[in-house]
């Protein structure tokens, strides 16, 4: 009787025990040609198309033996696109599946990098300080210094962009590109205080010599007017022409002084920003 029913039962569970396992591979299989194809999209850079064949390979991957790879894609699909919130979100979602400490820091730099092109560089600034303290990424120092570098190139402080370049190398290409463009900047500082105590040398001091000596011109007209009617005792002449066209020229004379040193300075940024990306051939965010 019991020969029977164990007979009976190996019978019935062998072709089960085939059957799973088929079952398994086919779904292993299936999982493998989904990725390809999601990658394959990707490299085509129809990132669209992408994203949705990722999101069914999640879907269909209960065990989640995806989780790490197919978040990374999606977020790089994502980031490509422009859509860096999205990105800087499937990127935590992958950094939540790494299984070693390359994998966690590789992600934790794409969210840097993401951070930085969505102009949060004070997100990406913090994040990189917190792996600093950490003794876990002590031999990544370098990488960390030079994305560091990088934010504040975006924050436009070449200033300390260059200071974090430097910790890596004194030589290094992009501390010198750093340093270089904070001394062509203008100071905003220097310009207004110089066109306050003679106007028009705000405008002198960037290049802009006719505006200076139209501010110049006009201020010592006015002023000169209102001189001249104090002095004659016009007292209502002189404050009219004080209030109405002195005052009037002389605040515009500080503020074209301010506006011409942020233009400059955006135009002597770009340059170095155009630079970055078409020239350097280093990794870039």
């Amino acid at each position: 009787m019991n020969k029977k029913i164990i007979s009976f039962q190996n019978k019935i569970f062998f072709p089960l025990l085939i059957l799973f396992c088929s079952d398994f591979y086919f779904c292993q299989e299936y999982l493998k040609e989904q990725f390809s194809l999601a990658q394959n999209l990707y490299n085509r850079e129809k990132y669209f198309d992408a994203v949705t064949e990722l999101k069914r390979l999640q879907f269909f991957d209960r065990e989640g033996i995806y989780d790490f790879e197919s978040n990374k894609l999606i977020a790089e699909c994502y980031k490509a696109g422009g859509k860096y919130s999205e990105a800087i979100r499937f990127f935590s979602y992958a950094e939540i599946y790494a299984e070693n400490f390359d994998d966690l820091f590789d992600i934790k730099i794409e969210i840097v990098r993401a951070n930085i092109l969505r102009r949060t560089a004070s997100n990406a600034i913090k994040l990189l300080n917190e792996m600093e303290k950490e003794d876990r990424w002590s031999d990544k120092i370098n990488e960390i210094n030079y994305w560091r570098g990088w934010a504040y190139i975006f924050e436009d402080k070449w200033d300390i962009a260059a200071f974090e370049f430097a910790k890596i190398s004194p030589y290094h290409e992009l501390k010198t590109l750093c340093e270089e463009t904070h001394q062509k900047k203008y100071s905003l500082t220097f310009a207004q205080v110089a066109s306050a105590i003679l106007p028009g040398t705000g405008q002198f001091y960037t290049g802009n010599y006719l505006s200076g000596l139209l501010s110049l011109a006009w201020c010592g007209l006015w002023g000169y007017t209102a001189i001249d009617a104090f002095v004659e005792d016009r007292i209502f002449d002189g404050l009219a022409v004080t209030n109405l066209l002195f005052f009037r020229f002389y605040r515009g004379n500080l503020q074209n002084a301010a506006r011409f040193v942020r233009e400059e300075n955006i135009r002597i940024a770009n340059e170095s920003l155009h630079y970055l990306q078409h020239n350097y051939k280093g990794p870039r965010p």
